[in-house]
């Protein structure tokens, strides 16, 4: 009698440690594009049903095609990503892939060109096998739309993946890609990071080029990368940052700059690495948990040498800036849905209609409003950053949270008002226009991540990587994989 095949309950083992390193290897060829494309399928295959993190998917067939053409270039022809599987955010256009932005009426557009992100990682020699999930329109940090459905948090498939870039944390914490790309506005790359143990990097304003079309003003969103590790962003950094002169706002430095963060970071005896610690940005609701993470990050970085203080940075008028620029833009996007979609509103979710709507009742003033108060914050954080190197806060305000709530009402008993409050200690640090990391800070006593948000000097996007570096050098928390993996 011949004998059933067991059921395979675990996912094969990834090929690699970190992605710089699996480049390098893809790159020398000692190994195979084809090989490891295997392996990701294997892995997504078995994966991705149970979270939801990768959609647009090509088949197994259709990459592993793309593979073995990878294979054939020759060596010294191959890029830093040379046949590397990647899957772009639900928000760049990728050519020949949809860009739903998880809005139905958008689910079957066809991209007939890369938007500059997307040509970047295609220069790099990396391969398009599909989107990673986002909520409509990227709004909300939690990860759920009316084309894809919900993704799930691989630490607990009941909890939030976060958002808007969740599929992206999520695949990166399942391994299922070794490098991910997000955006982030009011914390979409911080936020679904600190809920998947991965790192998020939201660089200074300017650093990462949008391309034709970018604003000269109000800008809060930016794209950025996501990875495993602070070594791996600084990795993907070096490729997809760098000046670009189409976008008005573009910063000059050269994106292989960034490979400065591989070099280790060293407090000095002379010089102590200075820290403001500020668990609630001075009174914003946050969860026990979560405050007595910040508090051990603290202690760890005295530990390694640094000089900890408990101060709150001015951001005085941070939270109506931020509101008011934010719908500013979804006003842009209720301008475009008229004039494109009949009827958007029956297929949009309310909290969308109701920041869409929001931007229609501004005035001129509330506009110029919010720039003197991001103007102000600018040069009073300039001040604040004279007296230290670092800012150190949380990533969410609480850890993850039940998928049967869209969003966070209510932290510590004290209710909420609109679905953005809860991300408050993301929004008000995105009106400074300076970086911001999230990277691993440990896990409640549920086993749920929680990450550590770190903010960086003006434009200082380089020190703050070698310093975020240096606390996950000494924690380790990235290590800790999902019971799914």
């Amino acid at each position: 009698m011949t004998k059933e095949p067991e059921e395979v309950n675990y996912a094969p083992k990834p090929i690699w440690t970190e992605a710089h390193k699996i480049c390098k290897s893809l790159k020398e060829g000692s190994v195979s594009c084809v090989e490891l494309m295997e392996n990701i399928y294997s892995r997504i295959e078995f994966i991705n049903p149970k979270v939801n993190a990768i959609v647009n998917l090509l088949s197994r067939e259709e990459a592993l095609s793309l593979a073995k053409e990878a294979d054939k270039v020759p060596i010294p022809d191959r890029g830093p990503l040379h046949g590397l599987p990647v899957a772009p955010k639900d928000a760049v256009a990728v050519k020949g892939f949809p860009t739903t932005l998880g809005y139905k009426p958008f689910a079957d557009r066809i991209e007939v060109n890369d938007d500059l992100l997307a040509a970047r990682l295609r220069l790099a020699g990396a391969i398009f096998i599909g989107h990673t999930n986002m909520p409509e329109f990227g709004l909300g940090s939690n990860t759920f739309n009316s084309v894809f459905g919900t993704t799930s948090n691989p630490y607990d498939l009941t909890k939030s993946a976060g958002g808007s870039s969740g599929g992206a944390a999520v695949a990166l914490a399942t391994d299922m890609l070794p490098l991910a790309d997000g955006s982030d506005m009011g914390g979409s790359l911080r936020n679904p990071a600190s809920f998947c143990n991965v790192v998020g990097f939201r660089p200074s304003i300017g650093r990462m080029p949008k391309g034709l079309g970018a604003a000269w003003y109000g800008r809060l969103s930016t794209t950025g990368p996501m990875a495993k590790t602070v070594k791996d962003t600084a990795f993907l950094m070096s490729i997809i940052s760098g000046e670009d002169n189409t976008d008005p706002l573009t910063l000059t430095q050269s994106g292989n700059d960034f490979l400065e963060a591989f070099t280790p970071y060293k407090i000095l005896k002379d010089r102590p690495l200075k820290i403001a610690v500020s668990p609630s940005l001075g009174n914003l609701p946050v969860d026990n948990q979560v405050l007595n993470i910040i508090k051990s990050s603290a202690e760890t970085f005295k530990k390694i040498g640094a000089s900890v203080t408990y101060a709150d940075p001015p951001l005085e008028g941070a939270m109506e800036a931020f509101q008011i620029q934010r719908a500013v833009s979804l006003r842009g996007l209720g301008k475009m849905l008229d004039q494109s979609v009949k009827q958007w509103r029956d297929y949009a979710k309310d909290t969308t209609i109701w920041n869409i709507e929001k931007g229609f009742d501004l005035s001129i003033d509330d506009m110029i409003k919010a720039e003197v108060i991001r103007t102000n914050i600018y040069s009073k954080m300039s001040e604040f950053f004279k007296e230290f190197d670092l800012l150190l806060l949380p990533s969410a305000q609480v850890p993850p949270f039940d998928l049967s709530n869209e969003w966070v009402k209510e932290i510590n008993g004290e209710k909420l008002e609109t679905y953005i409050d809860w991300m408050s200690v993301c929004c008000m640090i995105s009106t400074t226009g300076l970086p911001a990391i999230s990277i691993p800070g440990g896990f409640t006593d549920e086993n749920l991540p929680v990450g550590i948000q770190l903010v960086g000097k003006p434009r200082e996007d380089i020190e703050l990587l070698k310093i975020a570096h240096l606390f996950e050098a000494e924690t380790n928390f990235y290590t800790n994989k999902p019971s799914l993996y």
